[in-house]
């Protein structure tokens, strides 16, 4: 079996608002419509290659004013370019702010630790929490006594995880209660096993993608 490294201790999360924003888009800009050039399938470019050397040949062989009609199909071509690439992107964002526009990021991440177990991803607070046992991520867990508060997600709760280029995202369910965690990647520098998080999570839950239909609800 291999082995995968661990935390000794605790690292700090430090998320920003601007990141927790930025985690969120890119979930929803992964689970939206892909809009680049790749997503462009093989007949688009096709019809797109013939539209544009039919007109490029029109424009060869044709003189006067029938030349617009070349002129127009080669714009529609960069025009339909346009509104499938940026055009999608524009629209993502803009629904992606539509569905945020009010949400906060929750004051205990600011503060927050995380370290990585075999038997679970470890989230540390500092004692002077007094609303830490309100949120209710964090009921229901065992809470260990000592400088920090320090509670565990074993690996077994978590019920779907997904990832983009930055972040990686868990959804679990301990005794009832849901929750879910935002991991930066950017924490691998600061010796995080970002990979050894993702092994446990593959384990767990073999196929990526958030279900949050799949928790059960709180009793």
């Amino acid at each position: 079996m291999a082995l995968y490294p661990y935390t000794l201790q605790p690292v700090a999360l430090n998320l920003t608002e601007a990141e927790f924003h930025q985690a969120q888009y890119e979930l929803f800009s992964s689970a939206s419509p892909s809009f680049g050039l790749k997503s462009i399938k093989t007949k688009e470019w096709i019809i797109m290659a013939v539209v544009v050397v039919l007109a490029i040949a029109g424009l060869v062989f044709v003189t006067g004013y029938s030349t617009i009609i070349f002129w127009l199909m080669l714009v529609s071509v960069v025009v339909y370019l346009l509104v499938r690439t940026l055009g999608f992107k524009w629209y993502v964002k803009r629904e992606f702010e539509k569905q945020v526009a009010d949400q906060e990021m929750p004051d205990e991440m600011r503060q927050m630790k995380l370290g990585v177990q075999k038997h679970g991803l470890v989230m540390a607070m500092p004692v002077n929490q007094p609303d830490l046992m309100k949120n209710s991520q964090m009921r229901g867990m065992q809470m260990r006594a000592s400088n920090t508060q320090q509670a565990v997600i074993p690996w077994t709760a978590v019920k779907s995880w997904d990832e983009t280029d930055d972040y990686i995202f868990m959804m679990f369910e301990m005794k009832g209660q849901q929750g879910s965690q935002i991991i930066p990647k950017r924490l691998q520098t600061q010796k995080f096993p970002v990979d050894t998080v993702r092994q446990h999570l593959q384990e767990v839950v073999a196929v990526k993608g958030l279900n949050p239909e799949n928790l059960q609800p709180p009793a």
